[in-house]
């Protein structure tokens, strides 16, 4: 049986890239965060969740996303891994916040995430550089 539980630690994480890459178009108070457990998916870390944009209209609410990561594939990485896979999972959702999905053909892939994570990389050591000159 599967069970959920939030994780701040990967909110966390998520608000860190987003703040470091400049992904305004993300609405990180519209992104959920949990980590399941008794998954029986191999060689998935996490994967990314919506609801149908009729959904949305019926409820009357924004668009919302939930990033799951499963703990026994994703827990068991290290740092730069975690935030391999965050990455992924956010450049899943399209620039203009609408509850669709980018799909893996031809933007998501391992030269794409590596690229993105070098540049998160880099301006995160200069945000952590510049609050610690504060």
């Amino acid at each position: 049986m599967i069970s959920y539980e939030k994780a701040p630690d990967v909110e966390q994480l998520a608000a860190l890239v987003v703040r470091a890459l400049t992904l305004d178009y993300i609405d990180i108070n519209r992104l959920h965060f949990y980590r399941s457990t008794g998954s029986r998916s191999r060689r998935v870390q996490a994967r990314i969740h919506g609801m149908g944009r009729i959904w949305f209209d019926a409820l009357g609410l924004k668009p919302h996303y939930i990033i799951e990561v499963i703990s026994e594939e994703f827990d068991r990485l290290d740092q730069i891994e975690k935030e391999r896979v965050v990455i992924h999972e956010l450049m899943h959702i399209p620039s203009k916040f609408s509850g669709g999905f980018v799909p893996h053909k031809g933007k998501i892939n391992r030269k794409s995430v590596e690229k993105m994570h070098k540049e998160y990389s880099e301006r995160k050591n200069s945000l952590d550089a510049f609050v610690n000159s504060q």
